[in-house]
C-alpha cells in the first residue's frame, strides 16, 4: 500500500512540474524572460504562486528547467531520426531537416528568434547555448562512431560540433528551406568523412 502511495504522489508531483512548465513555457514565448513573473505562472497552471516557488526556487531555476526540457525534446527528436536512418549522411540530413523544421514550429524558439518580447531568450541558442551545444555534439558523436565505427571520438566530436553550429546557424539565419540547408550541411561535410575514411584505410 506505501508503495502505491508513493508512485501516485510521484505521479503527481511530475505532472504538476510539466504543467508549470507548460504555463512558463507559454508565458516565456508571449512575454520573454523579462516579463515572466512567477505568480503569472502560478495562475496560468492554477495553482498558488508558493506552490511555484516550492518546485523551482526561483525564475532562474525554472526558466532553466523550460530550456532544460526543450533542448530534451529537440535531443530525443534527434535520437529517433538517427535510429532510422540507413547510413551516416541520411542521419545528419534527418538531423538537420528536424532541428530547423521543429526549432522554427517550437513557440519558445520561435518567439526568441522573431519577436520583440522573446528576444531576451536569444541567448540560450547563442551567448549561453553552450549546455545545449555540448549535449548535441556529444549525442551526434556516438550516433556518427555507431554508424563508422571506423571514426576515431576526436574526429567524430568534430564532425558533430560543425554540423550543430552549422544546424544552428540556418535555424537563427534562417535564408533556405530545411531540406535544403540540410543539403548544404551535408555537402560540407561529407568530403571530410571521405577523407577520413579513406585516411584510415591507408593506415591499415
Amino acid at each position: 500500500m506505501a508503495e502505491i502511495t508513493s508512485s501516485f504522489a510521484e505521479r503527481t508531483k511530475a505532472s504538476l512540474r510539466e504543467a508549470l512548465l507548460d504555463a512558463a513555457t507559454g508565458l516565456l514565448a508571449t512575454q520573454g524572460h523579462a516579463g515572466l513573473r512567477m505568480a503569472d505562472v502560478a495562475s496560468s497552471a492554477g495553482v498558488s504562486r508558493q506552490t511555484v516557488y516550492n518546485e523551482f526556487g526561483n525564475k532562474t531555476a525554472l526558466v532553466q528547467a523550460v530550456a532544460l526540457r526543450t533542448t530534451a525534446e529537440f535531443l530525443e527528436g534527434i535520437r529517433t531520426r538517427f535510429d532510422a536512418a540507413p547510413d551516416l549522411l541520411a542521419g545528419i540530413h534527418r538531423a538537420v531537416v528536424f532541428t530547423i523544421e521543429h526549432g522554427r514550429e517550437n513557440k519558445l524558439v520561435a518567439s526568441a528568434l522573431g519577436t520583440q518580447a522573446g528576444e531576451d531568450l536569444l541567448p540560450l541558442l547563442t551567448t549561453r547555448g553552450e549546455p545545449v551545444l555540448s549535449a548535441a555534439v556529444e549525442m551526434a558523436a556516438a550516433h556518427y562512431r555507431e554508424f563508422l565505427p571506423a571514426l576515431d571520438e576526436s574526429t567524430a566530436v568534430l564532425l558533430a560540433e560543425t554540423v550543430t553550429r552549422l544546424a544552428l546557424s540556418h535555424l537563427v539565419l534562417p535564408t533556405h528551406s530545411a531540406a535544403e540547408a540540410a543539403d548544404m550541411v551535408c555537402a560540407a561535410v561529407s568530403p571530410a568523412i571521405a577523407h577520413h575514411l579513406s585516411t584510415m584505410e591507408c593506415e591499415k
